[in-house]
């Protein structure tokens, strides 16, 4: 198509009216649904975030059963449509985005961009609307660090072992246990650092979505999240899996 978008928000903003007309009477382009479509789903950056519906839609003939059964009004359908989009279009917006965070997302692209990068991408899109969630997604993201570099490193572990577990088998495989250090800051920071997974886990128990259906009790009253406490989490989880993935690339496969 000639009159295509250039840029990534804009042809995220093209397919999301589209997809309005589509479900409101409207006389959508499904050619150029179709383009947008594929393209966004061979986009590493957009695809962790599409709606669902757009992955399972390769067409608008497809997309036209799923909204006229999901909702009878055109407002219903416009919201739901509008609202699926949100979490991408923050995103290439930065709403979401700390200073760091386009740091940590290259460090971990260059190690495992359909998997640890796709984790964080969804952790970035959560952490505002979705606090709880998001801390559940932060422990997933330093597991799955951690598994990669155990794997690489050809590192036995259990499949139920916890990320404390992990850690310390990836950190005595890197020569990050404060124990192999003789230098007091340096085993101060290494320390340090498993201060900070230990705190991760203890936060992602004590809020995260995890343990949603545990009841409360008056010695351990139910205590919601808030963005604050979700972006603690990210940002920790995001700081300690580039500090684990540069340590790799430099160290682990020589």
């Amino acid at each position: 198509m000639d009159d295509m978008p250039e840029t990534l928000i804009e042809r995220v903003a093209m397919m999301e009216g589209i997809l309005v007309a589509a479900a409101t009477g409207g006389s959508p382009d499904g050619h150029a649904y179709e383009l947008l479509r594929r393209e966004l789903l061979h986009d590493d950056e957009a695809k962790a975030l599409l709606p669902s519906f757009v992955r399972t839609s390769r067409t608008l003939d497809a997309f036209w059963p799923f909204i006229k059964d999901r909702f009878g009004r055109y407002q219903e359908r416009r919201a739901f449509i509008r609202e699926a989009f949100t979490p991408l279009m923050d995103h290439l917006e930065g709403r979401n985005r700390a200073p760091g965070d386009a740091v940590v997302g290259d460090a971990l692209a260059s190690f495992d961009v359909d998997g640890v990068h796709a984790v964080w991408t969804k952790a970035l899109a959560r952490r505002t609307a979705d606090p709880e969630g998001t801390i559940t997604v932060a422990r997933t993201l330093l597991e799955a660090v951690c598994k990669h570099i155990l794997d690489g490193l050809h590192i036995d572990y259990a499949p139920k072992d916890d990320l404390p577990k992990l850690y310390g088998l990836v950190a005595a495989g890197l020569k990050l246990a404060p124990d192999q250090h003789r230098d007091v800051p340096i085993k101060a920071i290494l320390g340090g650092a498993m201060n900070l997974v230990n705190g991760l886990v203890t936060l992602r128990n004590r809020f995260s979505d995890a343990h949603a259906d545990d009841p409360p009790t008056d010695e351990r009253p139910r205590v919601r999240p808030s963005p604050r406490h979700a972006s603690l989490a990210v940002n920790a989880a995001g700081t300690i899996a580039t500090f684990l993935v540069e340590t790799y690339q430099e160290r682990g496969r020589g």
